[in-house]
């Protein structure tokens, strides 16, 4: 099937879409410190800049952006394929992220279709990628996803679409659910992202219920911009790290021992004991918490909580 989307005829005229936009220089970044210690992918790349029309109120890279004035959802900056090519020759043959401070499927890749150009060009020169994205439009990107690169996390954080729609501003959680399951079965090392994972928002039975075999649970972590954004009981965010709050692990514990209804799961975390338990202990690869289908790993066996 051909691609519907990337129409150069869409958004012309008086579309906001295509007033707002403007190009920015795009190039992979490396990241380091607690988070890029910790993370097995953190080489990422940008096709989108400077704020997201998704503008999720818990959003981390919304709080490092807004205070310097550099994040509007209104009008997120295009990359420039040229600059994108250029740091894509750079790269190792190893896994880049699509989307490290934005999402790279938000609603201005049906007009630019940067995303799809990138795609392209890690194909061509054989680096695989992963994708995080909470649109549903990466399921009609088949035609130029090759399934041997390709690794794709769709997040969802509740199963209510009407309860999302005031807090996120992207695809509603059954489209994003229709997505992985059709991406599953055409055979793609696709999963859910249950990040971040807000135990009051979540229907358990509804969520161990899903036909999905692979799930990565990521927990919130909240700073004063997060909460001054997003109203819910901060009361249980006792530990302390990182300039963020945390629950402690043992809750953390409670809340995964009722997530059931999957074949493959894991934990990605960013506090420092949470995460050496996880890897340790439970995490399907203790070597790769994102839990990517690998060629080159050995088989490794589902893991159970330490007694």
């Amino acid at each position: 099937m051909g691609r519907l989307f990337c129409s150069p005829f869409l958004g012309r005229g008086n579309s906001p879409l295509l007033r707002c936009m403007k190009d920015f220089k795009t190039v992979a970044k490396t990241v380091e410190g607690n988070e890029g210690g910790k993370c097995h992918y953190n080489t990422r790349l940008d096709t989108y800049g400077c704020g997201c029309a998704h503008d999720c109120s818990y959003c981390y890279a919304k709080s490092l952006l807004e205070f310097r004035n550099l994040w509007n959802p209104q009008s997120p900056s295009v990359g420039d394929i040229s600059e994108i090519a250029k740091a894509i020759r750079k790269l190792p043959r190893e896994v880049v992220r699509l989307g490290g401070m934005t999402d790279c499927f938000q609603p201005a890749e049906k007009l630019h279709c940067v995303t799809y150009k990138t795609i392209k060009l890690l194909n061509k020169r054989k680096v695989p990628y992963l994708i995080v994205t909470k649109s549903a439009l990466v399921a009609e990107y088949m035609d130029v996803l090759d399934p041997e690169l390709a690794h794709i996390q769709i997040t969802v954080t509740t199963l209510d679409d009407k309860l999302c729609s005031t807090y996120e501003h992207a695809s509603p959680p059954s489209k994003r659910i229709e997505a992985i399951q059709k991406l599953q079965e055409a055979g793609y090392d696709v999963q859910m992202r249950l990040s971040p994972y807000i135990p009051q928002f979540v229907d358990l039975r509804a969520l161990n219920g899903l036909n999905i075999d692979k799930v990565c649970v990521e927990f919130l972590r909240v700073n004063s911009w997060i909460k001054k954004w997003f109203g819910i009981d901060y009361s249980e965010y006792t530990l302390h790290q990182g300039g963020y709050d945390h629950l402690p692990l043992k809750r953390k514990r409670e809340l995964i021992e009722k997530i059931t209804g999957f074949k493959e799961m894991t934990v990605c975390e960013d506090e420092d004991e949470a995460y050496q338990f996880w890897r340790d202990h439970f995490n399907h690869n203790p070597e790769d918490c994102c839990n990517l289908r690998r060629e080159s790993k050995d088989a490794t066996e589902n893991r159970v909580f330490a007694t």
